[in-house]
């Protein structure tokens, strides 16, 4: 019976051994570790049923390739897993995914610990370097775990989007997320500013690769805003703008702009970029969007990307690119962008905005402007602030959508 299931086992595992050059065809793998563990279970009871002899040299020999087979295999299998859990779209699952993470590692670990008692028994040097190769591989895998970086980047690169940063420094304050800047970056300096200026410097790490996924941030929002939304909001607005009033050249270009158009105003966000155009702004539907601000008594100012100027009425303002102007470029670039939405608010009648789901209208959003986000379907990473940042709603492009935000600006109105 021994010898039968020695055998046996010993084929098992030559059969998983003729796989070890086709593990990255589809299903190899998995067939490759449930054959190793076949190999564990037969070799382990024939282990328990078998005295010192020829057949019992041989099981320990099958079981030390096995395990150390099983902690190579598992080192892998948590690399992979890892990478995939890093990007998960929510924290959850990311958290989910790292659990599963540090079972995997144990499980390497444990094939290790196993393998060195096997390599004890035999006492030979090739047993030992196969130990060593599992003691290496449960290390590595480890390693995995204990490197996890858990930083999110705060984007400091133009191709990036600018609006992120409000999410991440945000998540710091509210959270306490950690923080890293890529070194180098064309605009390190005035992130780095924005961060410390708002009290984080305690958040930042060194930049490390393969950083915490950008999408948990709504999420770790949302939990914040809906235990004191607005405790939450007095954090972000007193870290964001400061303590001091905007700067006289501020002050006064806004003043030189919008002069001359005394109505309440609504923003309406302007996005024409590369990265997802599908949600870019639609000129015939922005059109659609200043006659309703117009005939809700309020004037339009158009903010972000460039438009036809034919779109912009004679009661509207057109602050698009201005973002480009060396008061939006300088060292204080982020700080100077919120304070602009604030003298809107404070001093030319701000009273909303309206726009696509662009990350640049969040910023305000968060520190309390009452806001109307655009979306072809249910947002799921933005749909997670509706019902906990005060004034956030989602509109989807439904026949009753102009209906929804001529009612909205009424209410702004009110």
């Amino acid at each position: 019976m021994t010898r039968g299931l020695a055998e046996k086992a010993a084929t098992l595992l030559a059969e998983a051994s003729g796989l070890q050059g086709k593990l990255h065809l589809p299903g190899v793998r998995d067939d490759y570790r449930c054959r190793l563990e076949q190999v564990v279970l037969v070799a382990t009871r024939a282990m328990n049923d078998t005295e010192e002899n020829q057949e019992g040299t041989l099981l320990q020999r099958v079981l030390l390739r096995a395990h150390a087979a099983r902690a190579e295999d598992a080192r892998y299998g948590g690399g992979q897993l890892s990478r995939g859990s890093q990007r998960a779209p929510t924290l959850s699952d990311c958290e989910d995914g790292w659990q599963r993470v540090e079972e995997i590692v144990c499980t390497a670990e444990d094939a290790s610990v196993e393998a060195a008692r096997l390599a004890r028994l035999l006492a030979t040097a090739e047993a030992s370097e196969i130990a060593g190769r599992a003691e290496g591989a449960a290390k590595a895998a480890r390693k995995i775990v204990t490197e996890r970086n858990r930083a999110y980047t705060f984007h400091a690169d133009p191709g990036f989007s600018f609006g992120e940063g409000w999410y991440l420094a945000a998540a710091a304050l509210l959270a306490g997320v950690p923080i890293q800047i890529k070194p180098g970056a064309v605009q390190e300096l005035q992130a780095k500013r924005f961060l410390l200026d708002a009290g984080l410097e305690g958040s930042l790490r060194p930049y490390r690769p393969r950083p915490a996924s950008p999408k948990h941030l709504t999420h770790i929002i949302a939990e914040a805003f809906r235990v004191d939304a607005l405790g939450a909001q007095k954090i972000l607005r007193t870290a964001f703008l400061g303590g001091e009033s905007a700067s006289a050249s501020l002050h006064s270009w806004v003043d030189d702009i919008v002069e001359g158009k005394p109505a309440q105003k609504v923003l309406l966000w302007v996005r024409t970029g590369d990265h997802d155009i599908e949600r870019n702004t639609c000129f015939a539907e922005l059109q659609q969007l200043s006659e309703l601000v117009a005939n809700a008594g309020f004037s339009p100012i158009f903010f972000g990307d460039a438009v036809p100027t034919e779109l912009v009425p004679t009661n509207g303002v057109d602050l698009t690119l201005c973002w480009k102007e060396p008061l939006f470029q300088g060292p204080d670039m982020r700080r100077a962008q919120l304070q602009l939405f604030e003298e809107l608010k404070k001093h030319h009648g701000l009273v909303g905005q309206i726009g696509v789901t662009s990350a640049g209208m969040d910023g305000p959003a968060l520190m309390g402007l009452p806001t109307l986000y655009l979306t072809q379907e249910r947002n799921v990473r933005l749909g997670k602030w509706v019902g906990a940042v005060p004034g956030y709603q989602e509109v989807v492009r439904a026949p009753d959508c102009l209906d929804i935000i001529a009612t909205t600006l009424h209410q702004w109105r009110q």
